[in-house]
């Protein structure tokens, strides 16, 4: 099957499709888990060691993101999703961390899903580069998770 604009397509990228495939893992770990409460602390290690895994600078960032989350929203739930650090209200993610590592890019990245409400008129930022968590960057964090889960 070609497209009309002579290019091709070339599949999704290998990190892509490791992304995939650790969301597929995700789904069978959390369907074998027992009791609400074993999945919860079963979920919250699974995101501390993925986070343990990444290389410094994603590892810091990820370990403050994770922190200042939990603190100000406690109503999201971290877990794993597609390999990445995530924070989900009744099961639905609301925002998570990708490290720059993951799919090579030259920055981490906070992003919000369509769930978070921070509706500003007609058009407002749902993803945020991250290069660096100081003092204010966290405080900035932790309003924008409060007001997500508004």
């Amino acid at each position: 099957m070609g497209n009309d604009d002579g290019g091709t397509y070339e599949g999704f990228s290998a990190e892509e499709r490791a992304a995939m495939k650790e969301h597929a893992k995700e789904g069978k770990a959390a369907a074998r888990r027992g009791s609400r409460a074993d999945k919860a602390a079963e979920a919250e290690r699974d995101v501390l060691a993925k986070i343990a895994e990444m290389q410094d600078s994603d590892r810091v960032m990820a370990e403050r993101v994770h922190a200042v989350i939990t603190a100000n929203a406690p109503v999201l739930a971290p877990k794993l999703w597609y390999g990445m650090p995530s924070y989900a209200l009744d099961g639905k993610v609301v925002c998570f961390f990708q490290s720059a590592e993951k799919f090579k890019a030259r920055y981490a990245t906070l992003g919000f899903s369509d769930l978070a409400k921070l509706d500003e008129g007609p058009m407002w930022a749902a993803g945020f580069a991250l290069v660096e968590v100081t003092a204010e960057v966290e405080t900035r964090i932790a309003a924008l998770v409060k007001q997500a889960v508004g």
